[in-house]
């Protein structure tokens, strides 16, 4: 045990301390390991349900740490918080274990007199863990340690949505995420690919929201699955998968797409034009390019074009040749916490407003790329208004020849219909988005 508990730690430090994207790290250094499918899974939610919690396991941690948090080695502090949470919010393991292996772990890696410290730190909180006085300054406050976010985040969204739709979205953004499939209409059909998994002994429902959506109850590792091997199949979010159908996609088309990777969007695209036409699949980086084709590959697309692109320099061979645009632009990400929690904790206010600059540069490319008549469609996975619907006011205010479109996914309670768009709130079956539909007219 005490390898799956160092390896959670590795993983979680690499993450806090240098940077690394959740999902990229944890699934090499599971693949390098020789542990099995339990412990896999194990580590798995040991990182993600710390980093999901890591603001309130660190208000726990200062209440028993004289100095705080701040002056602790990284490694001990990490065993700290990975100890913390198992204790608190998992219950598979004794919480006698969980300080025996905690305290082993630091006594081998680091030194004897740290081993002691997370000793004396674990059995305190065990002693005091239903009464830990925390007081509240605020009722601000008080969510941020009900829901483990910090307090700007809390503060924009209670602005934006009032306190019962930030509650939501706080909650929604905590949730575990299905995985759901998008089943690919060029090689079967949703029934066939429904009792395909199901005979494969997958636990399955069909999607909230898209018709083209199964959800992944339970069950192995998709990506192992025959059914996504071959392509029947690919895995995206139901958010995601509302967009392309939205675009009023017709065989024959030339669409641009215009931040393509990983590709969802644009092989839904081809997908739903029975691979016709032509998808110009863009992306900044020449590396993320690979990721489409190989996606498009499986799914037996064939007309998708990649090319690098800086979408946000205007490029004059582009103009006036698109019948659809898609800009799912660069942004925040807080509509996508659930699947990426570190988000909580890299993102700030600052680097908000940046992102609204590139957003609006790319709008404003993009709407020169398309043919009258045509349609732009704007789509984020953020819950940020700033991103969303300030710039869709701010974009018909500057390009009026262009008109918004009206949207309609259904009745579900998380779907949010405005003047400037459809917000989606997070949920265990959907990630928090945005999308907006415009026309040119002229």
């Amino acid at each position: 045990m005490n390898y799956t508990r160092k390896l959670a730690v590795d993983i979680l430090g690499s993450i806090i301390n240098k940077g690394s994207y959740s999902n990229i790290v944890i699934n090499t250094e599971l693949n390098k390991s020789n542990l099995d499918d339990r412990d896999k899974g194990l580590v798995t939610e040991i990182v993600y349900g710390t980093l999901k919690h890591k603001y309130t396991i660190d208000k726990i941690l200062a209440v028993f740490l004289k100095t705080g948090t701040s002056k602790l080695d990284n490694l001990v502090l990490n065993v700290l918080r990975v100890s913390i949470y198992q204790i608190k919010y998992l219950d598979k393991i004794p919480d006698f274990a969980v300080v025996n292996e905690a305290v082993e772990l630091v006594k081998k890696y680091k030194s004897l007199s740290s081993s002691k410290l997370v000793n004396g730190v674990l059995r305190n909180y065990l002693r005091n863990k239903d009464n830990l006085n925390i007081v509240f300054k605020s009722k601000i406050d008080e969510i941020c340690f009900n829901y483990s976010f910090d307090p700007w985040m809390v503060d924009l969204f209670v602005k934006q949505y009032g306190l019962d739709n930030a509650e939501k979205i706080l909650r929604g953004l905590n949730c575990t995420p299905d995985v759901t499939l998008r089943v690919n209409s060029l090689k079967t059909n949703y029934e066939d690919a429904y009792n395909l998994l199901y005979s494969a002994g997958y636990i399955i429902e069909e999607g909230a929201v898209c018709p083209e959506a199964i959800k992944i109850i339970k069950g192995k590792n998709i990506e192992q699955n025959p059914l996504f091997k071959d392509g029947l199949a690919t895995v995206q979010d139901e958010s995601a998968m509302l967009v392309a159908p939205s675009m009023d996609i017709k065989e024959g088309l030339t669409v641009l797409d215009l931040c393509s990777a990983p590709g969802g969007k644009a092989t839904h695209i081809a997908e739903i034009m029975n691979n016709t036409g032509k998808v110009y699949a863009f992306d900044v980086h020449k590396d993320k390019l690979s990721l489409i084709k190989e996606n498009a590959d499986r799914l037996a697309i064939s007309n998708i074009e990649y090319a690098v692109l800086d979408s946000t320099t205007y490029d004059e061979k582009l103009n006036n040749t698109a019948d659809r645009v898609l800009i799912d632009v660069p942004c925040s990400g807080l509509g996508i916490i659930r699947k990426k929690p570190e988000i909580k904790w890299t993102k700030n206010n600052n680097q908000l407003k940046d992102l609204v600059n590139i957003q609006k540069s790319i709008m404003n490319n993009a709407s020169k790329y398309v043919k009258v008549g045509g349609v732009l469609m704007y789509s984020t996975c953020t819950l940020n208004k700033k991103e969303n619907e300030e710039n869709v006011k701010w974009f018909l205010s500057k390009f009026k020849n262009f008109s918004i479109e009206p949207l309609y996914f259904g009745t579900a309670e998380n779907i949010i219909y405005g003047e400037l768009g459809v917000t989606i709130l997070p949920n265990e079956s959907m990630d928090g988005f945005f999308i907006a539909k415009f026309k040119r007219l002229q």
